[in-house]
């Protein structure tokens, strides 16, 4: 029998996001269940779902636009897109640093986007490891994305203000290192999406990144989901939490599936579209702001997603084909490896009308090949380990730890 690792304090640190917070979630609750004290550092309005994992959250006070917020409040340059997580990790690092002061943990676990668990981590001397809840740089991915990206923000005086601002806030922390590989460049990590779903997952370091697929457990505190006894096919639209502001595109969907005979659609619209704004809706289509995702996909037909990392990896755990209109960031890169894959459309929000919805719905359904693929994604996700294995590996490095 392994020998059982003693018990240990473990620091998770994440920011206020849905897309960032819920796939740590699962694994906290497995070392919670271990028997290790889990502080998990969060802003309050997360506070109450990281408490029902079993560890002690430690709120602080955030900068960044909160989980419901218009989707424009986070610019649309990429300037507009990272300043504003630098800014905020300036300002939440002294009260990170009082908040565990006397308490130093044993390991450091942080979401990608928490700078000042980096910071943290190298002022107590502690193990890191990032959980990476999206895809993760390969060999070559700074000379095929990131450089031509940066090309011009880097030339401007903001770009230049950002980066003299980062690199100083760094070194007044005792890191040498340039923001580009802190920020990009773990020396540990997790990712908590299928392999399947990585670009270029043949050129991935697989001795700092170890995939251990989607760690999900079954979120019955999400609530339950019913599939219409009359349906003969579902289909759940959502776009996720953040990118909600788009009634034309639900509009679009109304106009796609609502008149299929035996369909039912579940439409997620967020919090920023209302019923009235989608004009006529038949009974066939169920409108929410929100919807427990996990439960609907297990008893659905097809997704229409925006392809976040969360939705994309959930599609495939549940063999469910997929139409990705994605909206930002990663998302057209997770559209394309979807399509790739042979088991989505990747439909761009402008082509997104109701005749091509339907077009590319009718078209994946029905197909074997598209099930085939589905099963063998499925399958080979579910040998990567998920929630156990990740728990596995953390434990091993807080061994090697405690061993140098």
């Amino acid at each position: 029998m392994d020998t059982p690792t003693p018990p240990a304090h473990i620091a998770m640190f994440s920011i206020a996001a849905h897309g960032h917070v819920n796939p740590s979630l699962e694994v906290i609750r497995e070392l919670v269940a271990r028997g290790h004290r889990v502080t998990y550092a969060i802003p309050p309005v997360f506070a109450d779902k990281v408490a029902a994992t079993g560890a002690r959250p430690v709120p602080y006070t955030s900068t960044l636009p909160g989980p419901d917020a218009d989707p424009e409040a986070w610019g649309s340059t990429l300037l507009d897109n990272v300043e504003p997580f630098l800014e905020d990790a300036i300002q939440a690092l002294p009260q990170l640093t009082a908040a565990y002061a006397g308490d130093t943990p044993d390991l450091v676990l942080h979401d990608i986007a928490s700078y000042p668990a980096r910071v943290l981590a190298h002022r107590w001397g502690v193990p890191a490891i990032s959980l990476s809840p999206n895809l993760v740089a390969w060999e070559g991915y700074e000379e095929e994305v990131a450089e031509p990206m940066w090309r011009e923000p880097k030339r401007t005086e903001r770009g230049r203000a950002y980066y003299a601002r980062f690199g100083a806030w760094l070194a007044e922390n005792g890191i040498t290192r340039h923001p580009d590989p802190f920020t990009g460049r773990p020396e540990r990590s997790l990712v908590l999406i299928p392999k399947a779903l990585q670009p270029h997952a043949d050129r991935v370091d697989e001795r700092v990144h170890t995939f251990v697929g989607a760690c999900q457990g079954d979120r019955a505190d999400q609530g339950d989901w019913r599939r219409p006894a009359a349906a003969r096919k579902v289909v759940l639209v959502s776009l996720g939490s953040a990118f909600t502001k788009q009634p034309a595109f639900y509009r679009e969907c109304v106009r796609a599936f609502g008149d299929l005979p035996g369909w039912h659609t579940v439409l997620q619209v967020g919090r920023h579209v209302t019923r009235a704004d989608l004009g006529e809706v038949p009974d066939s289509v169920e409108v929410r702001d929100w919807v427990p995702q996990l439960a609907v996909l297990r008893q659905a037909d097809l997704f229409v997603t925006h392809a976040g990392a969360g939705g994309s990896q959930e599609g495939l755990v549940t063999a469910t084909p997929m139409i990705a209109v994605p909206q930002a960031a990663d998302q057209f890169g997770n559209a394309d490896v979807l399509q790739a894959l042979g088991v989505a459309r990747h439909l761009p929000t402008e082509e997104a009308t109701a005749d091509r919805l339907r077009e590319a719905a009718l078209a994946l359904v029905d197909d074997p090949e598209v099930a085939r693929r589905l099963g063998e994604i499925q399958a080979q996700t579910a040998r990567e380990g998920g929630t156990r294995r990740a728990a596995d590996l953390i434990e091993a490095e807080l061994r090697r730890g405690r061993t140098e």
